[in-house]
């Protein structure tokens, strides 16, 4: 017996790799097993919510899954207009970091991920909100939405690679930044600071992202929290060392971080007159009304996933669950 249809909301505009041979695999995995794929082409970025929420109505009407083919911002786009609908949703990703679908265990070969949509079942994931707004990875304001900005433009200008990244990075910080005043309000964690001036506030959804640069606070989003984590203000030199920090997966040790984790946070700007700010979501950017609210989703994302924990966050939580044995070791005689 056929499995449920795939709606697959394919946007044109973003991710990388050969359009036509995506489709193709997607049409012959599918055909190969009687299963039904109807591909929802977006050419436009502003046509994507619009296109998500028709994938959601089809799906709805035919009890098949949503499938989102992109980047982080598609993928992010299409969970949102899926989110609360009982659909089941999956991906197809096509983009440079893939940190959703790598913590999950779905592989950026379109082949492979086609088996695991076909043969995979639906499995709870948590999803973070802003403002209502969600987000699968992180969400942040301040300085890392300006890097987000930057990144891209250098990417179109460039190409799509991670080095471009870091040299955006690098480009963005030598121009130097403003503070932000900002107001925390979260009863669910004490040790939250009230106010704070920072330069950026970075919200993480995602362990395998925040492992890898070594950001603490990664294992409260397996406990079902989410991760905040500000800079103290610095100077741009000392953000570059921050920078390197990063990319050497060692940020957790520097001294200009604090960190919290939560369920709820609302944050208010101190400076009066300031109504709204930036604010990047899973490497969208768009302008929100303050105060904002970050929390997690009261309902999770049904993803289409291999059971148990993918293979490279079990290696990063490996690694990481052994270090303390490891210092232990290099400091005997």
């Amino acid at each position: 017996m056929a499995g449920p249809p795939l709606f697959v909301v394919f946007n044109l505009a973003s991710g990388r790799g050969d359009r036509e041979e995506v489709r193709r695999e997607i049409e012959s995995a599918c055909a190969a097993q009687g299963r039904q794929a109807d591909l929802l082409s977006v050419d436009a970025p502003n046509r994507l919510m619009e296109t998500a929420r028709e994938a959601v109505r089809r799906a709805k009407a035919a009890s098949g899954i949503v499938v989102a083919a992109g980047g982080d911002g598609t993928l992010s786009a299409v969970a949102q207009a899926t989110l609360g609908s009982g659909c089941p949703y999956g991906v197809l990703p096509r983009g440079t970091f893939n940190y959703f679908s790598r913590t999950h265990g779905i592989s950026a070969d379109i082949r492979e991920a086609m088996k695991t949509l076909l043969e995979e079942s639906p499995q709870p994931v948590q999803v973070g909100l802003v403002n209502g707004r969600a987000f699968l990875v992180n969400a942040s304001v301040g300085l890392y939405p300006q890097l987000l900005e930057d990144r891209e433009s250098w990417k179109q200008r460039i190409g799509r690679s991670r080095l471009v990244a870091l040299g955006a990075g690098i480009a963005t910080l030598l121009k130097g930044h403003r503070s932000l005043r900002l107001r925390f309000d979260a009863p669910d964690a004490p040790d939250a600071p009230q106010e704070l001036r920072t330069p950026t506030l970075f919200v993480g959804n995602n362990a395998l992202q925040m492992e890898q640069v070594g950001l603490p606070e990664s294992r409260a989003i397996d406990r079902g929290r989410l991760a905040g984590v500000a800079l103290k203000p610095v100077g741009r030199w000392a953000l570059l060392g921050l920078l390197l920090r990063g990319a050497l997966g060692r940020l957790g040790e520097a001294d200009a971080l604090v960190d919290f984790s939560f369920k709820r946070l609302t944050v208010r700007a101190r400076r009066f007159g300031t109504r709204r700010v930036k604010v990047a979501t899973d490497g969208e950017i768009v302008w929100m009304q303050l105060p904002l609210t970050f929390e997690v989703s009261p309902e999770p994302l049904m993803l289409v996933r291999p059971r148990g924990l993918a293979p490279e966050r079990a290696a990063q939580q490996a690694q990481r669950d052994d270090a303390p044995l490891a210092e232990t070791e290099r400091s005997l005689p």
